[in-house]
């Protein structure tokens, strides 16, 4: 399937699969919501649908859902669902009508293996008080050896 036929600006399949992941991921949000939570899931569910008129919406949309998630405390597992559903609706939502074929099978397995990765964290309980002091260190760490081979000094 080629970008043109997949992507075209006059299907509205991109849009319509959009808006149902953008629907999942608030109503995955909205399961132990309460009191401040709602209003955040009702507003996230307001902006996915100002997200069909304005892209940037969406990206609101899914702010909102992770204050919700925030303010009601959810497990893990119901973040990392609609963690998931987010993924997949602004991939899908940012790229409607411009050609560019965004769920490949590289897109998916990375989706899906930094939600197990989230979930396997969480799973594990580890009583270190001074770990996520090692987090930002790790952070640079990590760009710099991403980047290091394709920076202009490397051999």
């Amino acid at each position: 399937m080629t970008a043109d036929v997949a992507t075209r600006s006059d299907q509205p399949g991109a849009r319509i699969l959009s808006t149902g992941f953008g629907v999942v991921m608030v109503a995955v949000a909205a399961v132990d919501a309460h009191g401040p939570a709602v209003v955040a899931v009702v507003l996230a569910l307001v902006a996915v649908g100002a997200g069909l008129l304005f892209r940037v919406a969406a990206t609101g949309a899914v702010l909102l859902t992770v204050v919700a998630l925030a303010v009601s405390d959810s497990p893990p597992l119901v973040a990392a669902l609609s963690g998931l559903s987010a993924t997949a609706y602004l991939l899908l939502r940012h790229a409607a009508g411009t050609g560019v074929v965004t769920m490949t099978r590289t897109t998916l397995v990375a989706m899906l293996g930094f939600t197990v990765a989230g979930l396997a964290a969480t799973a594990v309980r580890l009583d270190l008080p001074w770990l996520p002091l090692l987090a930002p260190p790790a952070v640079v760490v990590l760009y710099w050896l991403a980047l290091t081979p394709h920076s202009s000094g490397a051999p």
